[in-house]
């Protein structure tokens, strides 16, 4: 898929560095996932890639500058509803990245049948995370008060967003 300049594909074996490149300064802020922020390369590489998830890659001008992975977000009678997870680069924030990303994601998990996409926890003081899902039109569904420690903050919440994908007759 591409956009804006963005290419998405679907991420390999030869992408680990460059995901991994993306993923360790986020996760060694630990400020947005609930994620260990001493996690080793391994561990979150195959976090990343696990079952249910698929990962895909977001390149411009060359270079892998996000990364996503998609997939249920639960089993059984809750597998009609997807989940996602979005990194960018910190050299290519605010380059329409992300956009492309959950742009991606969520036409690739209408294609697959999803009808629903959630996102479990969102990291309320993550201000550009929350204002573009609510752009693209997820909704807060829940506020989950004091959920997540932040490492300089404390306590923040955690929001539970919504967004359903299923095109109705009516639009």
């Amino acid at each position: 898929m591409t956009g804006g300049g963005v290419d998405i594909r679907p991420a390999s074996a030869a992408d680990h560095d460059a995901i991994w490149a993306i993923l360790r300064p986020v996760y060694r802020a630990g400020e947005t996932y609930c994620i260990p922020r001493d996690i080793s390369r391994d561990d979150a590489l195959a976090d990343w890639f696990a079952t249910p998830f698929t990962a895909f890659v977001a390149v411009m001008d060359g270079r892998i500058l996000g990364t996503s992975h998609v997939g249920a977000n639960r089993p059984g009678g809750g597998s009609h509803v997807a989940n996602a997870s979005f990194a960018t680069h910190p050299d290519a924030r605010g380059r329409g990245i992300a956009r492309a990303l959950v742009d991606h994601a969520k036409s690739w998990a209408a294609g697959q049948g999803f009808t629903a996409m959630q996102f479990n926890f969102v990291v309320a003081t993550n201000a550009d995370a929350v204002h573009l899902w609510q752009k693209v039109g997820f909704a807060i569904v829940g506020r989950l008060p004091g959920a997540f420690c932040h490492p300089t903050l404390g306590p923040v919440d955690g929001l539970v967003m919504f967004q359903n994908l299923e095109v109705s007759d009516d639009a």
